[in-house]
């Protein structure tokens, strides 16, 4: 990206619960984003109430591309555009799951992509704080967020390798791209006890999902699963 100046733009709503699914929607895509939460998440194990329940609330198919709405609730990604996608059903309730967030804190997204993990973070958490540093993705995401009334997220177009500063520190984060290093900027705006999950290895291969637990100056990691993302891009990483 060299020196390009990366705009800025905010989405500020107040803290809300995402939205039940709506209920004029038909009743085979309601069964549909049921059977995707017994049969692809209950069913490899996640456990936690509150994350089922966002996963049962959230439509899947208003993230997706239009094209593509009839396979929302198939168990694989999906192409997003811009070359990237929106993950797997479970990969988004399990890296949910770990972060194990309440009601009171608030998380930071790096990657907003379709806005789609955001919405679940928004049923567990009281601020969501999302960065895209894809424009198109950034607009089209922000658009279906404000569309369907997500109150409690805040978006911004920009680098999620160096965080939002003026926001942290933060409860949680979670990083939705492949990256080889967890970004310092991420580690210095986590609080003391706080949780940043993301894929960690090469960005062209596989990479372990991880854990990462801050200790005082110290981190912890935990190797969770096996994980193919996309590579996380922007100013540092191409620097690299």
């Amino acid at each position: 990206m060299g020196k390009r100046l990366i705009a800025l733009l905010f989405i500020w709503l107040l803290p809300s619960a995402a939205l039940p699914a709506d209920a004029t929607e038909p009743a085979a895509t309601r069964q549909a984003r049921e059977r995707m939460v017994r049969e692809q998440i209950q069913a490899r194990g996640i456990s936690r109430p509150e994350v089922l329940n966002a996963m049962r609330s959230v439509p899947r198919h208003w993230f997706v591309p239009a094209d593509l709405a009839d396979s929302a609730y198939q168990d694989h990604p999906l192409p997003i555009g811009e070359g990237q996608t929106i993950s797997q059903p479970y990969i988004v309730a399990l890296m949910t799951e770990l972060l194990d967030l309440k009601p009171s804190e608030q998380v930071l997204e790096i990657g907003t992509g379709s806005g789609y993990q955001a919405a679940i973070l928004s049923a567990l958490a009281s601020h969501v704080y999302t960065i895209e540093i894809k424009q198109k993705l950034f607009e089209n995401a922000s658009n279906t967020l404000k569309k369907y009334d997500y109150k409690n997220v805040m978006s911004r177009h920009g680098d999620g390798y160096f965080g939002w500063p003026e926001a942290a520190a933060f409860d949680a984060i979670m990083i939705t791209a492949a990256v080889d290093h967890i970004p310092p900027p991420l580690i210095a705006q986590l609080k003391d006890g706080g949780r940043l999950v993301l894929p960690l290895g090469s960005p062209f291969g596989y990479q372990n999902l991880v854990l990462v637990t801050k200790r005082g100056e110290d981190v912890v990691l935990r190797n969770i699963i096996g994980v193919l993302f996309v590579p996380l891009t922007g100013h540092a990483m191409d620097k690299r």
